[in-house]
């Protein structure tokens, strides 16, 4: 049985953003689908992030689909980079970032900056990943749109831009991702 794996965003949780309507669907497709709340989701850490990934999912194989929304695509790269010998059927990343813009100064930035500096192998994840697909916005307030190039450069991602559709999250007007079902 398929299933697939999705991971909300900072500050969010399994009831946030598309995730309630994007489990739905799935199911409806037969696929097994978890969606977990995150640990500490207002001051999100890799350590506590992964950890929770690898322990909800320790035996990915060539029948999982890992979807992640903003920060929880980083969760899902790092896991991707730890595992060995191990391949995944597919991973979309909505709202995906090795860059931020718009964080305010002290709080926001101590967060995020050890998810920013802590560097990401490549290699690992392209070969963890049968396939990687990214979702961008023309007008992401938190996701330079440079950011789409260096996907494709560094992961050989599969990319697409929504023209003003924000951080792809409620709170921009998104609660259903229809796009994802093609990819799925």
């Amino acid at each position: 049985m398929k299933i697939a794996y999705i991971i909300h965003g900072w500050g969010g949780n399994s009831k946030s953003d598309w995730i309630p309507w994007l489990k739905k669907e799935l199911e409806n497709k037969g696929l097994e689908v978890f969606t977990p709340d995150m640990p500490d989701t207002d001051e999100p850490t890799i350590e506590g992030w992964l950890n929770k990934m690898k322990k909800d999912l320790p035996s990915p194989d060539e029948n999982c689909i890992l979807i992640g929304h903003s920060i929880g695509c980083q969760t899902i790269m790092r896991y991707l980079e730890s595992l060995e010998n191990k391949k995944v059927a597919k991973v979309i990343l909505v709202a995906p970032w090795f860059n931020l813009k718009g964080l305010e100064e002290d709080e926001e930035w101590s967060i995020a900056k050890p998810w920013l500096e802590t560097p990401i192998n490549f290699e690992k994840i392209k070969n963890s990943a049968k396939e990687i697909i990214a979702l961008f916005s023309d007008n992401d307030p938190f996701v330079p749109i440079e950011d789409e190039k260096l996907f494709k450069e560094r992961l050989g991602a599969q990319t697409f831009m929504f023209k003003n559709r924000g951080h792809l999250n409620a709170e921009d007007g998104t609660t259903a991702l229809l796009e994802i079902l093609e990819f799925i």
